[in-house]
């Protein structure tokens, strides 16, 4: 029974886990943004797509209307720069959220890991980088003379 307890790491103290809550503070921040900022992307996929309906529905009988269908291919392209905004965006959170728990995993069984998450909290900003700029894409093309006109 003795050789099991020496095998289970010692409990991290508290002074550990203060230090740990303190260093995961900045990517408890960055899930935060990154979840307003998917609340953002996901309001901006809702319009396109109801647009997308709107000139669905528009019937080919209805001339006054009939030259807002040729919008439906830059909804489309819209729609996928959104969509791959989106998947980057879940992945920097996920990827933020293992650095959270890479680092209480490792203060409890006191392993050194400033290299990995060094490494999860670039590849988290680096996704959500790409999703910025999938995003600065996607207005780029959002306004379009056909949205002005009444």
């Amino acid at each position: 029974m003795d050789n099991v307890i020496q095998l289970v790491p010692v409990t991290p103290s508290i002074d550990q886990l203060a230090r740990i809550i303190g260093n995961v503070a900045a990517p408890a921040f960055l899930l935060g943004a990154v979840a307003s900022f998917i609340s953002v992307l996901i309001s901006r996929i809702n319009r396109v797509v109801d647009r997308a309906q709107f000139l669905h529905g528009i019937t080919d009988d209805d001339t006054s209307k009939n030259y807002l269908k040729a919008d439906i291919p830059r909804l489309r392209h819209r729609a996928s720069l959104l969509n791959r905004s989106l998947f980057c965006s879940i992945l920097s959170a996920i990827l933020t959220a293992l650095i959270i728990i890479v680092a209480f995993i490792s203060a409890l069984f006191n392993v050194a890991h400033e290299y990995g998450v060094a490494l999860l909290f670039m590849a988290a900003l680096l996704t959500f980088c790409a999703s910025l700029v999938d995003l600065a894409r996607e207005t780029r093309i959002a306004l379009h003379d056909n949205d002005l006109r009444v």
